[in-house]
C-alpha cells in the first residue's frame, strides 16, 4: 500500500479551500488563524476569517524585507503555522512558528548561508530596554499578551506574515 505524504502547511491549505474556517470550532476565544502585519506592527487574533483580537507588536532589529539567512535580524514573511510550544521561554512563553520552509532552506544554502530557525511568537514587549524592533526575527509581544494568545491558539493555527 502507498501513503501520500501530505506536510502540514498544505493540509491546512487544503483546509482551508474546502471551507475549513466553517467547521473550526464556534469557540470566539479560539483562533484559526494568526496575521502578522510588519508595516503596521500589529498582530490580529482570527476566528472563523472575523478578527477577535489585535495586539501592537515588535519585529526583528532589522525589520524591511523578508527573511533570508540566519543573523540578518528580519522577521520572515509568508504563510507557516504554529509547530511548537515552549514554556520555558527566556521570554516568557513562546509559540513557534514553522520557518523555514524547504523552499527557504534551499535558497539560504545555494548562498552557502543557514537560514535560521526558532522564529517565535513570544513575551518580553515593554520590558526595560525591549521596546521597539528589538528581536533576533520573532514577534514580540507583552508578557500579559502573550499568555492570553498561548490560550487562544493552537498547534496548527495558520500564521501569515504580511510586509
Amino acid at each position: 500500500m502507498h501513503i501520500l505524504k501530505i506536510t502540514r502547511r498544505t493540509l491546512l491549505a487544503m483546509l482551508g479551500m474546502a471551507g475549513f474556517a466553517g467547521l473550526a470550532r464556534a469557540n470566539s476565544d479560539t483562533a484559526d488563524m494568526i496575521v502578522i502585519f510588519k508595516g503596521s506592527r500589529r498582530l490580529v487574533l482570527y476566528n472563523n476569517g472575523q478578527p477577535i483580537r489585535d495586539y501592537r507588536i515588535g519585529l526583528g532589529w532589522a525589520p524591511e524585507g523578508d527573511k533570508s539567512v540566519e543573523g540578518d535580524g528580519r522577521t520572515p514573511e509568508g504563510s507557516y503555522y504554529i509547530d511548537r510550544r515552549n514554556p520555558e521561554s527566556a521570554f516568557h512563553l513562546s509559540l513557534g512558528i514553522s520557518y523555514p520552509d524547504p523552499n527557504q532552506i534551499s535558497a539560504a544554502q545555494a548562498e552557502g548561508r543557514d537560514p535560521g530557525g526558532d522564529i517565535f511568537i513570544h513575551g518580553g514587549q515593554g520590558r526595560r530596554r525591549q521596546r521597539g524592533d528589538w528581536t533576533a526575527g520573532c514577534i514580540a509581544v507583552s508578557d500579559r499578551e502573550i499568555e492570553e494568545i498561548w490560550q487562544m491558539v493552537p498547534n496548527g493555527a495558520l500564521v501569515v506574515i504580511q510586509p
